[in-house]
């Protein structure tokens, strides 16, 4: 795998190659590449231990990098994935959730390793993108959720 001239690099304290395995079994379009190792001792680790991780996430290319437990993820980064129904919707939440993760509001969770995920049905967007009343209704409805639930988002844009 070549790596792209604009990759997203997450820093991870000793997990990066687990985490990167786990999205490449949860999301399509998801991969592992290259396993590299540290050649020499460093702050946060030893000669041979991972020290960067190749990887995609729905397409999007990735580093994870074992940098140690001196930063941790929060809500500025998230990855968003759109979902088409409630079925992949569920898939995935339940995915993060139920992997050591931790429900948010609105559609947001994190993963166990702190990496802040926004599950969005397509149907909340569109809500969204259509604006006026129905967009008002669909984020009424949407801002008493935690996962998103599309039957009740599509119930709030007819009113």
């Amino acid at each position: 795998m070549t790596i792209a001239k604009n990759i997203i690099c997450l820093w991870y304290d000793q997990d990066a190659e687990a985490a990167a395995r786990f999205y490449a079994a949860t999301f399509p379009g998801s991969s592992v590449g290259a396993v590299h190792r540290a050649p020499g001792d460093y702050p946060s680790g030893t000669a041979g231990d991972v020290l960067t991780v190749e990887f995609t996430v729905a397409g999007i290319p990735c580093l994870g990098l074992n940098g140690g437990p001196m930063f941790k993820h929060n809500e500025a980064f998230s990855f968003q994935i759109a979902t088409d129904d409630q079925e992949e919707t569920d898939r995935y939440w339940n995915a993060i959730v139920g992997n050591g993760g931790q429900e948010s509001a609105c559609g947001w969770c994190k993963d166990k390793w702190g990496v802040s995920w926004q599950i969005t049905p397509r149907v909340l967007t569109d809500a969204m993108a259509a604006g006026g009343d129905e967009a008002k209704r669909a984020f009424a409805a949407m801002m008493d959720m935690k996962k998103i639930d599309v039957a009740a988002i599509e119930a709030a844009r007819r009113g």
